[in-house]
């Protein structure tokens, strides 16, 4: 009876060292986007201007981060959507660039698919035109929050969707867009060649600069106005950070080349601050622990869409 008991202890103890496993590989992971930013905004990085070496690089480590996952590849070759990249505000003269879309899926057999984004390019070292920095030509511009924050969170949502054991009741899509810096130029190359049809996407999340969270002014989650059912959905969100919603949906990223689709949108943006557009915005910057928590409410917003029929569109501006 003893070894019988001791035998069942032991299974006991084994299965819950497996089910606390599985709930600590399936959280969002605060190291994980520590390790994503300090790669992307190092400076061996360069600033990760479109067309270098360094912003193919960035390229190449997120299409290696989808296969790790085991993201099907959604691009037109792979995991890759390539455009060029026509470069209007630029002080060299190199004004025309290849870029690409990198895009990794999650197919749960689901009519309709959440679209998740966010733009991995910066602006090099000031050639762009973009720097705020009055002597910022020739210096490299890291791009922590801008967008390598981003960058992180699409990362671990990819990675927390892909692992997480459950079959959701929508595909996702992840995206990381290129060339956004000069026009929002990737986003709108793929709505003009959609790699799925844009009649079966739900909605889609933009996250922009989400690293620099100002407990005064709160965290902007924009677009709130392009479907009736997002009230539903934020409904009961619970979150240690405060955030307000805006209606627009039109705005200065990615989530604006959707909604002139007539796609419902959300972009979420912790704000502007001294660094943006200057070689100050560093990784050592970022709020990491405030990053975790939008991450946590983006997921909570996430799973509550998918209770949702499929999300009808409102034209907001």
């Amino acid at each position: 009876m003893k070894e019988k008991l001791r035998y069942l202890k032991t299974v006991t103890l084994c299965l819950s060292f497996l089910l606390l496993g599985k709930a600590a590989f399936t959280q969002i992971d605060t190291e994980r986007l520590k390790k994503h930013i300090y790669f992307l905004a190092d400076d061996k990085m360069k600033g990760r201007g479109t067309g270098s070496k360094q912003v193919q690089k960035a390229a190449n480590y997120i299409e290696k981060e989808f296969k790790r996952y085991g993201l099907s590849p959604k691009g037109e070759k792979g995991y890759r959507q390539t455009f060029t990249a026509k470069v209007t505000r630029v002080v060299v003269k190199d004004s025309i660039r290849k870029a690409d879309n990198i895009i990794g899926f999650i197919d749960n057999g689901a009519p309709y698919t959440i679209v998740v984004g966010a733009h991995y390019d910066h602006l090099g070292e000031g050639h762009q035109g973009s720097s705020r920095d009055s002597l910022g030509v020739g210096k490299i511009h890291n791009g922590a929050d801008d967008n390598a924050s981003g960058v992180a969170g699409l990362l671990e949502l990819a990675r927390y969707y892909a692992t997480n054991n459950e079959k959701e009741k929508c595909n996702l899509l992840f995206v990381a867009f290129g060339a956004e810096e000069l026009g929002l130029l990737g986003s709108k190359y793929f709505t003009q060649h959609p790699t799925l049809p844009l009649k079966d996407i739900h909605w889609m999340l933009n996250m922009d600069m989400i690293g620099r969270y100002n407990p005064e002014n709160g965290l902007a989650i924009i677009g709130y106005g392009t479907s009736s059912k997002f009230p539903a959905i934020f409904a009961g969100l619970k979150s240690d950070i405060k955030f307000y919603t805006s209606k627009d949906g039109n705005g200065g990223s990615d989530q604006t080349s959707f909604y002139k689709k007539d796609v419902p949108v959300l972009f979420f943006h912790t704000g502007g601050h001294d660094d943006y557009h200057k070689p100050g915005d560093d990784a050592d910057k970022i709020d990491y622990k405030a990053l975790h928590s939008i991450l946590e409410l983006e997921r909570q917003v996430i799973d509550n869409s998918m209770n949702e029929a499929k999300m009808d569109f409102i034209w907001t501006n």
